[in-house]
């Protein structure tokens, strides 16, 4: 697998498809790695060059030390799409990667035609409960938290029609790398763009999950709301609509791009 010097940070990554289409990246959320986009790179690569890859402190990327910040997480991927010579593509992120894509449709609109944002917010959750999060990684690991995850991550149907899918996924977020979850969610503790969104001119496209209790269809209609021109769709998922619901998450996609 490929890896790359992003400042401090070995960034793993992978790509799909021919790299003279059109560039598609996809952005992990909190706890999981790019694996977490199979059904996106199967649809999606016979059209595009598709990127994915491992936030800081994910996956197969390294776990530099000291707390992350989101603007840390956004020039990872500048800095990959410089690495493959790209200078402007698609990108899509969920929750953390969705925040990610709100930071750069901020900071760097000319590297993006379209960003597409799924299961996320301009602010996610409160400060406090990041940092505590935080801590309770250090002291016990993520285990406490990946036992717990698949309730957040998805409706309760769907938990009980696709155990292996559903316990792969908490089997990931339970081997990840407990200090880089942590960082993660200092970087997710300050971070708070709802007084930039009206700065974005860029196509954006929002993906709120109808069932998502941990980013909310409100908080998707308040991004909507700040941002010039965005367009909201909803989905029938919770978190993690992008493996929930597919192919209904593919399409909105492919309408949207």
């Amino acid at each position: 697998m490929p890896i790359f010097q992003s400042t401090d940070a070995q960034i793993n990554y992978q790509t799909f498809g021919d790299p003279a289409s059109p560039a598609l990246v996809f952005s992990n959320s909190l706890g999981t790695n790019y694996g977490m986009w199979q059904q996106q790179f199967n649809y999606f690569k016979e059209r595009f060059f598709v990127i994915c890859y491992d936030s800081r402190g994910h996956g197969s990327s390294s776990t530099p030390q000291g707390s992350y910040t989101l603007q840390q997480l956004g020039e990872d991927v500048i800095h990959l799409l410089d690495h493959l010579n790209i200078s402007k593509a698609v990108f899509c992120g969920i929750s953390m990667g969705g925040l990610i894509g709100q930071w750069l449709a901020i900071h760097y609109p000319a590297r993006f035609s379209h960003v597409i944002v799924a299961n996320t917010a301009a602010k996610i959750g409160q400060e406090q409960a990041w940092l505590d999060r935080a801590k309770l990684v250090r002291e016990q690991g993520l285990k406490p938290i990946a036992t717990t995850a698949a309730s957040r991550w998805f409706t309760d149907p769907f938990i009980q029609s696709h155990p292996i899918v559903v316990n792969n996924l908490c089997n990931d977020l339970s081997a990840g790398s407990a200090i880089g979850y942590a960082h993660c969610c200092e970087a997710l503790a300050k971070a708070d763009l709802r007084a930039a969104l009206k700065d974005i001119q860029i196509p954006i496209l929002i993906i709120a999950g109808k069932q998502d209790p941990v980013t909310t269809v409100a908080d998707a209609q308040f991004m909507q709301q700040h941002i010039p021109n965005a367009k909201l769709v909803e989905i029938n998922a919770s978190h993690i609509s992008n493996v929930e619901a597919a192919d209904a998450f593919n399409q909105f996609i492919n309408q949207f791009i």
